[in-house]
């Protein structure tokens, strides 16, 4: 019996952990590599490039507690193009005083299809690094 337990247990909580809002097609969250810690209320600016190649500022937010932003981009028939997100990273490491190299990281990607996207950042005072999640 406990063995069974342990195993719906197991489930619903990956089913949990891995289910992604509908309602919106981006996430994302940042991991501070210099302490293991979310970094916690960081400005994310998501912008999205236009036919004549300019930006335009689709929505910014804070991460919260655990270092995440799940509603960067409202899901709609058509979020189909190339995007960028600005992490503000320079006012993170300011107010832990603590000198960093990059003031803000930008990540740009293209978004094709429906599907949810997940774009997180590791970062250091100097360094960053990112990858697409899931």
């Amino acid at each position: 019996m406990k063995k069974i337990l342990a195993i719906i247990s197991l489930f619903v909580l990956t089913f949990f952990c891995n289910a992604q809002n509908n309602t919106y097609q981006l996430s994302s969250h940042i991991l501070d590599l210099s302490t293991g810690n979310p970094a916690k209320n960081v400005s994310v600016t998501l912008q999205k490039m236009n036919k004549d190649k300019l930006w335009k500022i689709i929505s910014t937010n804070n991460t919260d507690e655990n270092g995440r932003i799940n509603n960067l981009l409202p899901s709609q028939n058509n979020n189909e193009g190339i995007y960028k997100l600005v992490f503000d990273t320079h006012p993170y490491f300011e107010n832990k005083n603590i000198d960093s190299f990059y003031p803000f990281v930008e990540v740009v990607f293209t978004i094709k299809g429906q599907e949810h996207f997940h774009v997180p950042i590791t970062i250091s005072p100097f360094g960053y690094s990112t990858y697409r999640g899931n």
